[in-house]
């Protein structure tokens, strides 16, 4: 059920938003040099890799770790990184990995391909069995505010309660979450 719900939804988000996807890649594209889409070597189901979309809010030059370990990180963004890194827009081509079934839209965030640290924690406790999410409980209570420790226990806890019900809750709460840029460090 979890499945075709995604697949429902992330068609019809592709469909509705293709618009306003147009314009977004146009926008990045004419504020700063390089690809309007970012592809993010990122840790799936079974800690597989693979290629993530996203709109590009960092300069091209950007090293290759999460944002909280780089030093200044405002200074890497782009003209208008900010402003969709806050208002989450950076995160609209991972519709296109929902349908596609590398995603989910409710899940654990996948991490990325070089932090060890997240995906031992979540293997030692079987969350790498789960698809990872556009959104999911950990981004929800907190985001880019959580420890690894803080977000493996979210993430676990959402691995026992899953549902779609729950997913349903979670998505309307990231809705409310994204309205007010809660959480978001950058």
């Amino acid at each position: 059920m979890k499945r075709l719900f995604d697949v429902a939804a992330s068609g019809l988000g592709l469909l509705v938003l293709a618009v306003p996807l147009l314009v977004l890649a146009v926008l990045v594209r004419a504020t700063s040099p390089g690809p309007a889409v970012y592809w993010s070597q990122r840790v799936g189901r079974g800690n597989r890799l693979f290629s993530m979309p996203k709109f590009r809010s960092m300069r091209i030059d950007t090293p290759q770790v999460a944002t909280h370990l780089l030093e200044d990180p405002d200074r890497w963004l782009t003209p208008i990184g900010g402003l969709i890194r806050r208002t989450s827009l950076d995160e609209l081509p991972q519709l296109w990995s929902v349908l596609v079934g590398q995603m989910s839209l409710v899940g654990p965030r996948p991490a990325l391909f070089n932090q060890d640290d997240l995906i031992a924690a979540r293997t030692a406790l079987g969350i790498e069995a789960l698809r990872p999410g556009v959104t999911g409980w950990a981004q929800i209570n907190g985001r880019d505010e959580l420890s690894i420790a803080e977000k493996t226990t979210l993430d676990a806890e959402y691995l026992r309660r899953q549902s779609l019900l729950f997913d349903l809750q979670i998505l309307l709460r990231t809705a409310g979450a994204v309205l007010r840029a809660k959480g978001v460090a950058r």
